[in-house]
């Protein structure tokens, strides 16, 4: 009963200074809204990568040549003593008995080109696969039929074009009408064979894998790039291992090791010439990277509900001042040191609790706003807002203990002096 009447006189003092109760939640609204806006960006692009790499294929192994530098992902590779990876390499690792764990192989040999169709023209990348590409990287086809076996050994003009490339030389047909048609990529022409399903993000892990045409790898080798031979095998740009389960690929990228170093005679005591990259590694890296992005932008957010919560202590201690005589008095009537400090406690946490809703509320729409402005999805979870408005009422408490106590300990006979 207590609380109650607490409860009803906190909401009548913030009524009768509607203004200054208002500023005062200004501070805990905009820390509530700025952390949950903010940590919506960072969840988004979290979101954002964990999609890029899903739509890379699963369970994905890459084997590149060289060394990777201690830069991390994505530099460049070190052609320190490297030898490159082959047609018979990707064959060895086709090997059931040697290489268990692995389902499926699909070297790429890719390279950039221009493709023109009538005078439309676009700079694209031009993949040289196989027909194992497909399932293992993850791409489908909308319209027409993926490269085939027989593609590759008769070394066909064929192409699939990605949706950007479609969008690029075909702006007003539909798909359907694509398939058949011929295009030239460095002035050799080739049929259209299919048209991508789109897989979106635009330049995301890898490039831009709607701007993409995927033509048969015997054909990218030997009739459109000239490919290098070494060790009597055309050379690969990456082979693309998928793992039969996720828990298999710490085991199934020792096997693929095993397997090139004793194809390319390395020493026991000697380093690789090539790099494994393991997809769940780089996925659980960029997921270190953006968890942190998310702290650092939470961090930054929660800025302003301290800076709000020592507005609530301001504004508490005035309070305090100005109602002296109210305190002095309700002490003369019979009240306890603890009815005064949970009063004014009360109190600061209302302004608390009604600022950190108002302060969801425009953090969801800033939420969305962001995702619109800057073309991207944001993704307001339900820990962020829990989040917020736990550390909202933290703030109430912890920022309105002082002003209850200094309150609660006013002598009533000063206090009723108090002019």
């Amino acid at each position: 009963m207590q609380i109650t009447e607490n409860l009803l006189i906190a909401l009548r003092s913030l009524a009768v200074n509607k203004l200054r109760s208002i500023l005062t939640m200004l501070g805990i609204i905009i820390g509530v809204g700025a952390v949950i806006a903010l940590i919506s960006v960072g969840q988004g692009f979290e979101s954002y990568i964990n999609q890029q790499f899903a739509s890379l294929g699963t369970n994905l192994l890459f084997v590149v040549p060289g060394q990777l530098n201690n830069s991390g992902p994505g530099s460049a590779r070190s052609s320190r003593g490297a030898q490159p990876l082959t047609m018979d390499d990707a064959e060895a690792l086709r090997d059931v008995f040697r290489v268990p764990d692995v389902a499926a192989i699909a070297p790429a040999y890719s390279r950039s080109g221009l493709a023109v169709a009538g005078k439309k023209d676009t700079y694209t990348t031009v993949d040289g696969v196989t027909p194992e590409y497909g399932s293992v990287r993850n791409f489908k086809v909308d319209e027409g039929e993926f490269i085939s076996n027989s593609d590759v050994s008769g070394r066909s003009r064929v192409a699939l074009i990605g949706s950007r490339v479609a969008k690029n030389l075909f702006p007003d047909e539909p798909y359907i009408a694509i398939v058949g048609q011929t295009i030239k990529i460095n002035d050799i022409p080739f049929r259209i064979k299919g048209v991508l399903t789109e897989k979106g993000g635009g330049g995301g892990f890898g490039g831009d894998e709607d701007n993409v045409i995927l033509i048969p790898i015997s054909t990218a080798q030997s009739r459109l790039f000239s490919a290098p031979v070494v060790r009597g095998s055309y050379v690969v740009s990456v082979i693309y291992a998928q793992v039969v389960s996720e828990d298999a690929m710490d085991v199934a990228a020792d096997e693929i090791a095993e397997v090139l170093r004793e194809r390319h005679r390395i020493n026991f005591k000697d380093d690789d010439d090539f790099t494994v990259i393991n997809q769940a590694d780089l996925i659980a890296v960029f997921g270190d990277i953006t968890a942190i992005f998310t702290i650092v932008l939470g961090s930054i957010a929660g800025i302003s509900l301290v800076v709000g919560g020592i507005g609530i202590m301001n504004i508490m201690l005035v309070s305090v001042t100005e109602r002296t005589r109210e305190i002095g008095l309700r002490k003369a009537i019979g009240a306890k040191r603890s009815d005064i400090l949970s009063q004014f406690l009360i109190e600061a946490i209302v302004i608390s609790i009604i600022g950190g809703a108002i302060g969801i509320l425009l953090g969801v729409l800033g939420s969305v706003l962001i995702g619109n402005l800057a073309d991207m999805t944001t993704v307001v979870t339900p820990g962020a807002v829990l989040l917020a408005t736990g550390f909202s009422l933290a703030v109430g408490i912890f920022f309105g203990i002082y002003p209850a106590t200094r309150a609660a300990r006013l002598s009533p006979i000063d206090a009723l002096r108090y002019e």
